[in-house]
């Protein structure tokens, strides 16, 4: 059996080196998944209603854009919006395209939770607050979404992990984010796998930053249940 050379799989000198370079792009990279998941939010949250709506020019619109979204890869979402919407004139510059594509992709999946968590409230609820004259929107704001936010914490909190992740996509229409910073590197020094390393952990320690958020909410919300 050949021996490993190991030099070949790390190099940490040139890790340590590059490591300043790389982290020029972590701007971008934190951009666009927290401007992305807060939009998401936004346009998931009335996606949500709308897919719960009485209404069917609420209900199907919603369900058509939510199935369109989770059915196409955010890969040729980008793409589509980088590329090909300069054939009908509109042109997005690669961080905008960014930040449209995972926008309007998040809000898809955020949607659908955001309606499971309503929806999983007891509709005693709902009927309890009509009784005594609240409105939709009072009964809403009020009474359904504190509750509802408990609910939805960890999987939103999992959807922005998979933002973050994501988010190296973004390389691929030029976006100068922590990917592409060291595919750059990676190219010029021949060492890709030092580089793709030195990224991995780089990702990893934001993600694990992420979950501590999500566990510091979630004791946070716990205890308001409980009171």
């Amino acid at each position: 059996m050949e021996n490993i050379h190991w030099e070949y799989l790390f190099n940490p000198e040139l890790a340590i080196q590059s490591l300043p370079y790389i982290l020029e792009g972590i701007g971008y990279t934190l951009l666009i998944s927290f401007v992305s998941m807060a939009a998401g939010l936004v346009l998931g949250f009335f996606l949500a209603l709308g897919r719960t709506s009485k209404s069917p020019l609420l209900r199907w619109p919603a369900r058509a854009y939510i199935s369109f979204m989770r059915g196409v890869p955010i890969l040729v979402v980008l793409f589509l919006l980088y590329f090909g919407f300069p054939v009908i004139g509109i042109e997005f510059s690669a961080v905008t395209a960014a930040l449209l594509g995972f926008s309007l992709n998040s809000a898809a999946y955020m949607a659908e939770i955001n309606r499971s968590a309503i929806t999983s409230i007891d509709k005693g609820q709902w009927e309890a607050a009509s009784s005594v004259g609240l409105s939709y929107w009072q009964t809403l704001r009020g009474i359904i979404l504190p509750q509802a936010v408990r609910i939805a914490v960890p999987p939103l909190a999992n959807v922005l992990l998979d933002l973050i992740k994501a988010s190296s996509l973004a390389a691929m229409i030029t976006v100068p984010e922590l990917f592409q910073k060291a595919k750059i590197v990676g190219g010029r020094e021949f060492d890709y796998m030092t580089m793709y390393i030195v990224v991995a952990l780089i990702y990893w320690g934001i993600c694990t930053l992420v979950s501590v958020l999500q566990e510091f909410l979630e004791r946070k919300f716990s205890m308001y249940a409980k009171t």
